[in-house]
């Protein structure tokens, strides 16, 4: 009994290893991009025009019935492996399904529906259009010739390889665009983490510079002062509050040093801002931010992210811009868009926004005409300490009437 069980269990095994998806597949790819490749098996459904192109014929009948279950299940699996092998295998499989519809075109009317899942998969396997068009339209010129002998109509003739090279270029060009995509957000990802790097770089070469000659400075004082204790009780006693002084200056300095690497949060989010925009082919500019209070720096980064996110998503726009002005003892975050405008009822976004700013014991105010664009301005208050800008900006901040006209139209 366990022989015969061995037995039956070799074959399974090895088919369910042949149906296991290979590296550089399409179901590799989807799983990578965290998805259930399962997802993939809703293009199958175009295979029920198999079972329908009868009724267009001659009806249903026992040779069609019998075709069907013989070719359907061997159309399911070749489909599957194109979807499973390698990119340089995949071609292999889209070409044998392809074949495989033009043999039984004089027999079987659901061949077509075969034919036309064949270049499709091809389309899937190929990176480059010329070669792929060039294979496309060697298989219908086999197809038209074998259907013409097989006494089609010239509809027909016309209408399948046109549908094919149709739906074909489509998948072909739609698979490229995504790849582009996934490419694009892999870039993304890794101006993040270079961005990083580069600050954790910067964080630790300004500890260095910063404490190391102090530290070495205050234990230079020390010992000295330990040296002087039993002879000059005098000289020891200002050694050691020279000692004190440098210590009290260098924890100043550590704490502006990390208000400053704090500080860096709407930066950060500014320079991402800018890269998810640039994806969507809208052009941000912005100002530098003044000094403020680390809570009131993260607030406003998160209302800039969800509002970048916005432009991104629903505003259609060519241009934003964000500005930062200090009035009367609050800061004003402007963030105005070029886009299509129309915003009359608040979703999740403007609402998360709106109650951050009044976390921060602001207000936001939204203005947004259909076609003018969209103006986000969000005012918080200020401590006396942070109310004033950087002498020595980093970079002048844009006025929005200015350096945008179209910013302006977005006030009214």
């Amino acid at each position: 009994m366990g022989a015969i069980r061995n037995m039956g269990s070799g074959p399974m095994n090895r088919f369910i290893a042949w149906l296991s998806p290979q590296p550089g597949s399409r179901v590799s790819e989807i799983q990578q991009q965290g998805k259930s490749p399962w997802a993939e098996s809703v293009h199958l459904l175009w295979s029920a025009w198999v079972f329908i192109t009868p009724l267009f014929d001659h009806g249903y009948s026992w040779h069609w019935a019998l075709l069907t279950l013989l070719t359907y299940p061997v159309f399911v699996l070749l489909f599957a492996k194109s979807m499973l092998v390698s990119r340089s295998a995949s071609p292999r499989y889209g070409m044998g399904l392809a074949m495989f519809g033009i043999a039984l075109t004089p027999f079987y009317s659901g061949s077509v529906s075969y034919f036309i899942y064949g270049c499709v998969s091809c389309s899937l396997s190929s990176r480059r259009l010329v070669p792929f068009l060039l294979r496309l339209l060697c298989l219908n010129a086999l197809f038209v010739l074998i259907a013409w002998q097989a006494g089609y109509p010239w509809q027909a003739l016309v209408a399948f390889p046109f549908m094919t090279v149709t739906i074909g270029l489509v998948t072909h060009v739609e698979r490229i665009a995504h790849e582009k995509d996934a490419a694009l957000k892999l870039s993304h990802d890794e101006v993040r983490r270079l961005a990083a790097t580069a600050e954790r770089e910067r964080i630790g070469r300004d500890l260095h510079d910063l404490l190391g000659h102090t530290l070495s400075l205050i234990t230079l004082k020390l010992e000295l002062s330990r040296k002087l204790f039993d002879r000059d009780t005098e000289a020891a006693r200002r050694e050691v509050a020279e000692a004190e002084k440098v210590a009290r200056h260098a924890l100043a300095e550590v704490r502006c040093a990390v208000t400053g690497i704090r500080a860096t949060d709407l930066a950060a989010e500014l320079a991402s801002a800018r890269l998810l925009l640039e994806s969507s082919a809208v052009q941000l500019d912005y100002g530098q931010p003044p000094c403020m209070p680390v809570e009131i720096e993260r607030g406003l980064a998160l209302v800039l992210r969800e509002a970048a996110t916005n432009i991104a998503r629903h505003a259609a726009a060519t241009q934003a811009q964000v500005s930062f002005e200090v009035i009367d003892g609050g800061l004003c975050l402007t963030i105005a868009d070029n886009g299509c405008g129309g915003v009359e009822e608040e979703g999740n976004g403007l609402t998360g926004m709106r109650e951050r700013a009044r976390a921060l014991g602001g207000h936001l105010q939204i203005h947004s005409r259909r076609g003018h664009g969209t103006r986000l301005r969000v005012v918080v208050p200020l401590p006396a300490v942070a109310a004033t800008p950087p002498a020595t900006p980093a970079a002048k901040p844009a006025q929005p009437a200015e350096a945008a006209p179209w910013a302006a139209n977005a006030h009214s």
